[in-house]
């Protein structure tokens, strides 16, 4: 099988019947990206022009020369990483990592306890652990290298920037983000069921640590 690790293809669409294919994200797009404030204006040619970045900033992000834009294309792939990187998230088995580093879609998988699935700790970022790198050998002592090969949920910081909780009766875990409001994930314990939706301004909620 495919290595789930590996970069997928990203389309969008402005009336849900024509798709286009976005570009792949570059550091250098997601650097221009942070500098942007408000909401997207819903057209991939729009472009955004830097009024409040200093010069400095202009010469490091534009070292081309080129003048300070950005379209809005290239803030959308940027913003989907982002979102991607902070909230792309799966439980915890559903992936295993082979002994040669690949990793692999767990087909195994019958999905988390009731008990598990309401423990922040039990789902992961998809993506290059950073926090799993600073573990001490006792701290790792009681992890499985074969699924806790990722980081979880339960260190992002800040503390409280998820929401979690039953509902249906149980028959569904919801967990949402305060930091990109709108972001909504869901697991059906016991099953192979989740995944994530986001509707939401692109934006991410900068005022979340004083809201805590």
């Amino acid at each position: 099988g495919p290595d789930r690790a590996a970069p997928r293809n990203r389309l969008y669409s402005l009336n849900c019947v024509e798709w286009s294919l976005l570009p792949p994200v570059t550091e250098e797009m997601v650097a221009q990206a942070e500098q942007l404030r408000g909401r997207f204006q819903g057209d991939p040619s729009f472009e955004y022009e830097y009024t409040e970045i200093n010069a400095e900033d202009a010469e490091r992000l534009f070292e081309d020369g080129k003048e300070p834009v950005i379209k809005e294309e290239a803030r959308l792939v940027a913003t989907i990483d982002q979102i991607d990187r902070a909230v792309g998230i799966v439980p915890r088995g559903a992936f295993v990592k082979t002994p040669l580093g690949s990793v692999r879609e767990n087909r195994n998988f019958e999905g988390l306890s009731l008990t598990e699935a309401k423990k922040l700790s039990s789902y992961f970022h998809f993506t290059e652990p950073v926090n799993l790198k600073n573990k001490t050998l006792l701290e790792k002592a009681d992890l499985d290298p074969s699924t806790d090969f990722l980081d979880s949920l339960e260190h992002d910081i800040p503390q409280g920037s998820w929401t979690i909780q039953p509902e249906k009766g149980g028959t569904v875990v919801v967990l949402r983000s305060l930091l990109w409001l709108g972001l909504t994930f869901y697991h059906v314990p016991m099953t192979k069921q989740y995944g994530y939706v986001y509707f939401g301004t692109g934006e991410k909620n900068l005022d979340l640590p004083f809201m805590l």
